[in-house]
C-alpha cells in the first residue's frame, strides 16, 4: 500500500482520491485549506488523515504527493516537495508559465526523484495502441494531423463561472484548461511542435471572458497539424487522426477506439477496446503511476514532456492575442516523444 498525500480536493482532486483508492493500492490522506471540502471528501472516502496546511501535512510521512491545487500554485508547491525529497505527481497542465520550471527539473535530477504529469489520454489504451502502430510504421511516415474537438462545456463544468476557469492567470481558458491534453496527444503521436499560427476568441460561454473557441496551424517538424476547439456545441467529441503516406488511424476519444484505413476509397476498420467510464480512465492512469513510483514503468508523461506542452500553450496564447502572429516554439532539449 502506497500511502499517498493528495494536495487539492476540488473536483479533479476528489476524483483523484476516488480512483486512486479504486486500485486498491493506496492509503489516502488529503491536504486541503478550505475546511467544507476537505471535511466533506474525508467523510465521503473514508480519509483518515487530513491537513489544513501543507506545513502541518508534511510533518507526517508518505510514499508520494499528488497536486491538484490551481495551476499557478502548481511549480511552488512541487518544488516544496522535492525539497523535502518527496515523490510527486502533478495534474495537468505544468504550469501557466516557465518560471521555475528549469530549477524544478534539476532539483528532481539532482535527488533522484520520480515526478510525472497527469494527462489523462495518455491512460487511453485505444490511444496507446494507435500510437504503437503509427510508431512501428504500420503506415508509413506521418504526414498531417487534425484534431477536432468540442462539447458543451456548461453541461459537464456547470461551475466553470466560479473557479479557477474564468481567469487565465489561474490557468482558465479552452487554451490551458482543455487543448492542452490535444497537444499533448498530438506531440506524443508524432513528436514535438516546433511553430504555430493561432486564432482564439470568446464567443458564446456566459459569465466569462476567457477564449471559448480556438483554432491553430501547426508544425510537428514535417508533420503538418491543425487543432479545433470549441466549448459550446451540443455532441460531446474528441478525434485526432494521423494521416501518413500509406493510410490513416485516428482516435476517437469519446467512444474509446481507434479506427484505420489503407486503402484508397476503402472504409475505416474499427478496433474497438469497450466503452469506458471516465473514472476508468482515470484508474487506469492511477495503477500506471503507481507501477511508476514502484519502479516497474517509466512516468507516463515526464516534466519534460510538459513542459514542451506548456511552451505550445504559451505560444498560442500569444499568437492568438496578438491576431495570427508565428511563433517559433522552443524545442525541447530533454525527454522522449
Amino acid at each position: 500500500m502506497h500511502r499517498i498525500l493528495f494536495i487539492g480536493v476540488g473536483s479533479i482532486g476528489e476524483r483523484h482520491v476516488r480512483c486512486f483508492k479504486a486500485t486498491g493500492r493506496v492509503e489516502a490522506a488529503i491536504c486541503e485549506t478550505r475546511d467544507d471540502p476537505r471535511r466533506q471528501v474525508a467523510d465521503r472516502y473514508g480519509v483518515r488523515d487530513s491537513y489544513a496546511s501543507l506545513d502541518e501535512a508534511l510533518r507526517e510521512s508518505f510514499d508520494a504527493a499528488l497536486i491538484a491545487a490551481p495551476t499557478n500554485h502548481h511549480i511552488p508547491i512541487a518544488t516544496r516537495l522535492a525539497e523535502a525529497g518527496l515523490h510527486f505527481l502533478l495534474e495537468k497542465p505544468l504550469s501557466t508559465s516557465l518560471d521555475g520550471v528549469e530549477p524544478l527539473q534539476k532539483l528532481v535530477a539532482d535527488r533522484r526523484l520520480k515526478a510525472a504529469v497527469l494527462y489523462v489520454w495518455r491512460a487511453s489504451p485505444a490511444l496507446s495502441a494507435m500510437r504503437d502502430a503509427i510508431r512501428a510504421g504500420r503506415f508509413g511516415m506521418p504526414v498531417q494531423l487534425m484534431s477536432v474537438s468540442g462539447q458543451h462545456f456548461p453541461f459537464y463544468r456547470p461551475a466553470y463561472r466560479e473557479v479557477y476557469y474564468r481567469d487565465r492567470t489561474a490557468g482558465g481558458g479552452a487554451i490551458q484548461d482543455v487543448l492542452t491534453h490535444a497537444f499533448n496527444m498530438g506531440e506524443w503521436l508524432v513528436g514535438p511542435i516546433d511553430s504555430l499560427v493561432a486564432d482564439a476568441e470568446h464567443k458564446v460561454l456566459p459569465g466569462v471572458e476567457v477564449e471559448d473557441v480556438v483554432h491553430v496551424l501547426a508544425r510537428h517538424g514535417e508533420v503538418m497539424a491543425c487543432y479545433s476547439l470549441n466549448q459550446f456545441q451540443p455532441p460531446n467529441e474528441a478525434t485526432i487522426t494521423v494521416h501518413c503516406e500509406r493510410g490513416s488511424a485516428r482516435f476517437d476519444m469519446i467512444a474509446q477506439r481507434w479506427l484505420w484505413a489503407d486503402e484508397p476509397g476503402g472504409s475505416w476498420h474499427v478496433e474497438d477496446f469497450g466503452r469506458l467510464e471516465r473514472d476508468d480512465l482515470f484508474i487506469h492512469q492511477a495503477n500506471a503511476l503507481l507501477d511508476m513510483l514502484e519502479g516497474r514503468r517509466e512516468a507516463p508523461c515526464t516534466i519534460e514532456e510538459a513542459a514542451q506542452t506548456l511552451r505550445v500553450s504559451l505560444a498560442t496564447l500569444d499568437s492568438a492575442d496578438n491576431r495570427f502572429k508565428p511563433i517559433q516554439v522552443r524545442p525541447v532539449t530533454q525527454g522522449r516523444h
